[in-house]
């Protein structure tokens, strides 16, 4: 026991028994808490779009074969797209199955439409232009603005074409990347710090 409460895993599962346990006690307390948990989400996508060019950029240029990056990036669309597809599958087969949310009476006039609004502002964003527009928003206007604003598919988009540009220099690029797998580490160790806040 002692050793669970020890881990990080074991922690989470104590603090998350404690939320419930506050929210059922003392919900007015307990709500009081959130600026925690939003604290904890706004250091993960503090760092999130950094790592993401490190690590991309790092497997890239330490692939060396961009013909083997290729296959290797295929490979995985693949597998993502297969596997998304059995989710959604699923996630559909099990709402038929169990009918979430049936029988709770809920008055869909009285919810609060706000809630939702950065929910519905995204979906908006992403499908009333159509496909040409999407792609055309994957194309950051600056670099500095694809990791000012946190856009993950921008500074992705940058990361691609920076391994590729790194690996196409060969040995001249190596200070670069030496450099590059360095901050991916520091940044992996401040995930780490963070990750801790998590209980």
């Amino acid at each position: 026991m002692r050793r669970f409460a020890k881990s990080l895993f074991g922690q989470v599962v104590i603090a998350l028994i404690l939320g419930v346990l506050a929210g059922l006690l003392a919900p007015e307390w307990a709500a009081k808490l959130k600026p925690l948990g939003d604290g904890f989400i706004k250091l993960i996508k503090m760092i999130i779009p950094v790592l993401v060019f490190c690590v991309v950029v790092h497997g890239i240029a330490g692939a060396g074969d961009l013909k083997r990056v290729g296959r290797v990036g295929v490979k995985a669309l693949i597998y993502f797209e297969v596997l998304t597809t059995i989710a959604l599958a699923l996630g559909l087969v099990l709402a038929f199955v169990f009918q979430p949310g049936t029988g709770m009476n809920v008055d869909t006039s009285k919810l609060d439409a706000s809630a939702m609004s950065a929910y519905a502002s995204n979906a908006d964003k992403l499908t009333s232009g159509g496909t040409v527009d999407f792609l055309m928003k994957l194309i950051p206007t600056t670099v500095v603005q694809a990791f000012a604003t946190g856009d993950v598919l921008q500074v992705l988009l940058f990361a691609v074409l920076f391994g590729c540009g790194l690996s196409m220099l060969g040995e001249r690029g190596a200070p670069v990347s030496a450099f590059i797998d360095t901050l991916s580490h520091v940044l992996f160790k401040i995930m780490g710090i963070i990750i801790k806040l998590a209980p």
